[in-house]
């Protein structure tokens, strides 16, 4: 067979879509129940990050793939049971149904002297499978491994209470009438805060480090089709941030009047929080900030200003850490430090081996897995080339110095993307 995807989420089923629009001959691993990926709710003994209120943050005409629209009846945002469904939808309509494995985890994959690649899998009954592929696209995400302190504050051990990651949570009903600590200021911490202050008794959010809280809408439309908007596009970098910046202050004013902790940085250079709800809570009062643990006494939870609280339970929204423990030694997204790929998707010293997905842009993610897997299907068959090692190896340390440059680091950096300009990038390299 000629491909191996693995993982049926969003950008596994773009993949496979592509290569199908190609009539490469491919097969998918899934090692879930069903396609959908991130935005499936876990099912029991499953861990996941589809908790109950989960909803896109990015408007659904930019979510949707390109030549299969989500439907009319949804809401701009649509909540995680919708996409999952969505997905679905997609799946049958593509006809990848017989081409995906579900129940199927990936065990190992290897590159062979004659330059094919075998892929060790186990299905549902246990039982291993060894087949050999002429390419290899990993498609399975990157909110994989989840990400704890380590170690964690000076009295955890001894907390009478429950402490969990974000991945573990599910439903704010679960913590009814509980005193609960958030800590983090991402998506999922936003989003758990304001989901627990429904129903615990009291919800703090602790915070180490200022973000840009971004909402939804900005001069009533979706701030990612604000980046589309041809008027904004024609700004540079620098006019888009002012921009951006002085509509924040006018939406919502300065993130330390909510007692949160001002950003330590430039708007858009680390990742913004996107939230319409967070900063409401707090000013109703069923949010409190408080900043960075520093330890536990007991049942209560000790800040860096002194100040406590007694808690029941200590939800870490504090992301996760890219895995791919299936690939060899050596590969350039390991799971450790820089990911270093060409154009984010191709591995100069092992080919035959592709990345969709593996980027992080301010937006919707879809339309770059969709340029990224037709470039594949292409590189697959035939269509487009790719540049020597040694040319591929440059544009990855260009990239890296601009990220550094940008984010003052690369190794927590390395996936980010600017939407329009990379999707420049895809667009030149395709039949290149």
């Amino acid at each position: 067979m000629s491909v191996c995807v693995i993982g049926a989420g969003l950008s596994g089923l773009a993949a496979a879509h592509a290569l199908a629009e190609q009539g490469i001959d491919f097969v998918c691993l899934e090692k879930s129940p069903e396609v959908g990926g991130v935005w499936r709710q876990p099912g029991a003994g499953e861990r996941g990050p589809g908790y109950r209120t989960l909803h896109l943050n990015t408007a659904r005409s930019l979510t949707a793939y390109s030549d299969f629209p989500m439907p009319s009846a949804y809401p701009l945002y649509p909540r995680h049971s919708q996409v999952a469904a969505y997905l679905g939808d997609f799946a049958d309509w593509a006809g990848l149904r017989d081409r995906v494995e579900l129940r199927t985890e990936v065990l190992s994959v290897r590159r062979e002297p004659a330059g094919d690649w075998t892929v060790v899998s186990r299905g549902a009954d246990g039982t291993t499978r060894t087949r050999s592929f002429g390419q290899v696209v990993v498609a399975s995400g990157h909110n994989t491994d989840p990400a704890l302190p380590d170690p964690l504050p000076p009295g955890a051990d001894t907390f009478p209470g429950r402490i969990l990651h974000s991945v573990d949570y599910h439903d704010g009903r679960d913590f009814s009438g509980q005193r609960v600590v958030v800590v983090g200021l991402g998506a999922s911490a936003v989003d758990i805060a304001a989901d627990l202050s429904r129903h615990a008794e009291q919800t703090v959010l602790s915070v180490r480090r200022g973000l840009h809280i971004v909402p939804k809408q900005l001069f009533g439309m979706s701030v990612d089709l604000i980046a589309e908007a041809p008027w904004f596009t024609a700004m540079s970098f620098e006019e888009q941030r002012r921009f951006c910046e002085q509509a924040l202050l006018v939406a919502r004013g300065k993130l330390a009047d909510y007692g949160l902790p001002e950003p330590d940085h430039p708007l858009f250079s680390s990742a913004v929080t996107i939230s319409d709800e967070i900063l409401s809570r707090i000013r109703h009062g069923t949010v409190t900030p408080k900043p960075a643990i520093d330890s536990f006494d007991g049942s209560r939870v000790v800040f860096s200003d002194a100040g406590a609280v007694e808690a029941d339970a200590v939800v870490y929204c504090t992301g996760f850490r890219m895995s791919f423990p299936f690939l060899p030694a050596g590969c350039p997204a390991n799971g450790q430090g820089t990911v270093e790929l060409y154009k984010r998707v191709a591995a100069p010293d092992h080919p035959g081996l592709y990345f969709a997905g593996l980027v992080r842009p301010q937006g919707a993610i879809t339309r770059l897995v969709e340029a990224q897997s037709r470039w594949i299907a292409q590189l697959v068959g035939g269509e487009a080339a790719l540049p020597s090692a040694d040319v591929m190896r440059k544009e990855i340390s260009d990239y890296l110095t601009g990220i550094d440059e940008r984010y003052g680091n690369t190794e927590g950096s390395s996936i980010q993307v600017d939407f329009g300009p990379y999707l420049a990038e895809l667009r030149e390299v395709q039949h290149a």
